[in-house]
């Protein structure tokens, strides 16, 4: 398996997205969560040493290349890396999900995330540009279908999220408190 190195964004969503789900399945992982997260979570996050993963830098170009020298070895890397190269590499499905934009946008494939900005309330009005930042971030152009996010490679979201979410930025809605 090629995947990025620990400085990696990527790496760390496949570590919680994948690695730690995984690990709660192992009865012996699971078990060891219930006593000690901290342990647990040490356990889940440790890719293999033996050889079996290999860091392959930030460059997911060079891993897309590996992959077709290389039969029969998995990569992990960024979906638009994966539309891009269809024709040299091909997704894998997990539980039965295939990634692509639909179930990328419906949070359906299991190793997909959102990306999330946060504001500081108080800082609207004092820091010059920073509303209009985000009202950009959420406007048509950029985060709408075939907007210029897009072209970087994240998914937008169906529409009636965008809408739910640009109505909670120009209202300034907070931020609620997480459950737990």
């Amino acid at each position: 398996v090629y995947g990025p190195p620990p400085t990696s964004g990527t790496r760390d969503a496949f570590l919680e997205l994948g690695m730690t789900p995984g690990a709660k399945l192992v009865p012996a992982t699971a078990a060891v969560e219930k006593a000690d997260k901290n342990r647990f979570e040490a356990l889940a996050h440790t890719l293999r040493e033996d050889g079996a993963w290999i860091d392959s830098g930030e460059n997911d170009n060079a891993i897309v290349q590996t992959l077709s020298r290389t039969p029969g070895s998995l990569g992990v890397f960024g979906y638009s890396f994966l539309e891009q190269n269809l024709d040299t590499v091909k997704p894998e499905t997990i539980d039965g999900v295939t990634p692509n934009a639909e179930t990328i946008a419906s949070g359906e494939y299991p190793l997909s995330r959102s990306l999330y900005i946060y504001v500081k309330k108080a800082h609207i009005g004092v820091i010059p540009g920073l509303q209009q930042f985000v009202q950009e971030f959420l406007s048509e152009g950029a985060a709408g279908k075939g907007g210029y996010l897009a072209d970087r490679g994240l998914i937008p979201l169906p529409e009636d999220q965008l809408q739910a979410q640009r109505a909670a930025a120009t209202a300034l809605t907070p931020m609620q408190r997480p459950a737990g």
